[in-house]
């Protein structure tokens, strides 16, 4: 993706058309099926989106490792961002890669060694802008996904649209990033069809319902959608299940699991794929990584991230660790990082110069 928008501003993309500048457009948590599944409260979005206008989120389906491999273009094997929550190994901790850069005290610039699409863009000479939402200016995450951009602070989508759009325009030649959470954030806390999500959704189709300036062209797409978890499809871990397990990392629909050093790896891989019998599909790291699941090249630092048990819920379930202090993820009502289509098929849709 990134090589053809740079590809676009020389009029050199084999995919899409010339731009003056170009905007990318990320709608945290929108999936391509829900987004047509509610097609009518997003006309701008959908209006013109033909089958072919959609793309894959890479596994696991969340937003620390699929949105870090937009921005530079490179799978989780080789960002090194895998999951949710994750171990450090050299400190036996887990931490989480999306929010907690700082109280896990993780350095951006080594954890996450791959360089992103606003450093390329700065080097060859190009203007390079991130607009989002305040809170995340100084963020870990942001540092560690959005560095080489100069972070512009907007508080609602159409503003963030808006500025985007003036950005691109009063700058020829850049590439600017647009981040809007709100899908997401609604769909956590109420579900993909509440009215609630709804509501978020059509303010996004409505911020990007009004037109690019000339010559801009705009990517409009999405890190991963949700499935909405059931409170009866929920597997609750208690403490006869862990036995042998040292940390549950990762996030309900995929749990990275660390073992004791010296747990019985065959026996404890045999007793959790029969407990989770049907309601989740259990996977060693080496066979997450020989299946490429992380991408075609998982690197050293990636693969000591990686759980040596993955589990991975089917269709709208979710595992959770009983035993763990905070059971707050239990509340949480539209969940994603599993492998269902709802969850890696995302739009990309074009708009502006980009349109077909």
């Amino acid at each position: 993706m990134a090589d053809d928008l740079f590809a676009a501003l020389r009029g050199e993309s084999a995919v899409l058309p010339r731009a003056e500048s170009v905007v990318l457009v990320v709608i945290d948590g929108l999936g391509a099926i829900s987004l047509r599944a509610h097609a009518g409260h997003a006309r701008a979005l959908t209006a013109g989106m033909a089958k072919r206008d959609v793309a894959h989120s890479v596994f696991p389906s969340t937003t620390a490792a699929a949105l870090t491999s937009i921005v530079t273009g490179v799978w989780p094997g080789e960002h090194g961002l895998v999951g949710y929550r994750v171990l450090d190994r050299s400190r036996d901790v887990l931490v989480n890669q999306l929010s907690g850069w700082e109280t896990d005290g993780i350095d951006p610039l080594v954890w996450q060694p791959a360089e992103t699409i606003f450093e390329r863009a700065t080097a060859r000479g190009h203007g390079s802008f991130a607009v989002g939402v305040a809170a995340y200016a100084r963020s870990g995450f942001t540092r560690a996904t959005l560095r080489g951009a100069e972070f512009v602070a907007a508080t609602t989508p159409a503003d963030r649209v808006a500025t985007a759009y003036d950005l691109a325009q009063r700058h020829p030649g850049s590439l600017v990033y647009c981040y809007l959470p709100e899908v997401d954030k609604a769909g956590h806390k109420h579900g993909v069809d509440s009215p609630e999500w709804v509501t978020a959704l059509e303010d996004i189709d409505a911020a990007l319902a009004v037109r690019a300036p000339a010559g801009v062209g705009v990517l409009v797409t999405s890190d991963h959608g949700m499935v909405d978890v059931p409170a009866n499809r929920q597997v609750v871990l208690e403490e006869e299940h862990l036995a042998g397990i040292r940390h549950v990392g990762g996030e309900p629909r995929m749990l990275h699991v660390y073992l004791e050093p010296d747990a019985d790896r065959a026996a404890v891989t045999a007793r959790w794929r029969a407990d989770l019998d049907g309601a989740a599909d259990v996977i060693t790291r080496d066979e997450a990584i020989g299946h490429g699941l992380f991408g075609p090249t998982v690197g050293a630092a990636a693969a000591s991230r990686i759980g040596d048990l993955l589990v991975v819920a089917r269709g709208a379930g979710a595992v959770y660790d009983g035993t763990a202090a905070d059971q707050r993820g239990r509340g949480m009502v539209g969940q994603h990082g599993g492998l269902t289509p709802e969850e890696r098929q995302v739009p990309l849709i074009r708009l502006g110069a980009f349109a077909r």
